[in-house]
């Protein structure tokens, strides 16, 4: 897995829908990075941001959508 060291070099960062803003900690995407899907902390936008595989990604969010990961 890749690491972009500072986040905030990025632009087009969206929050998840699946995050709640209760609690300030929401996750956040970028589009359009050509290496793979950045994935940063809100609460830290100047901190790292993790980069995954396109199809590792799209594996994650249809486990959240279909609800089968574990608790």
């Amino acid at each position: 897995m890749k690491t972009i060291p500072k986040a905030s070099t990025l632009h087009s960062w969206r929050k998840s829908t699946y995050s709640e803003n209760i609690s300030g900690g929401c996750v956040e995407v970028s589009d359009g990075y050509a290496g793979g899907v950045p994935v940063r902390d809100s609460k830290d936008p100047d901190g790292p941001a993790l980069v995954f595989e396109a199809g590792a990604w799209a594996s994650f969010v249809g486990a959240v959508r279909r609800g089968s990961l574990p608790a």
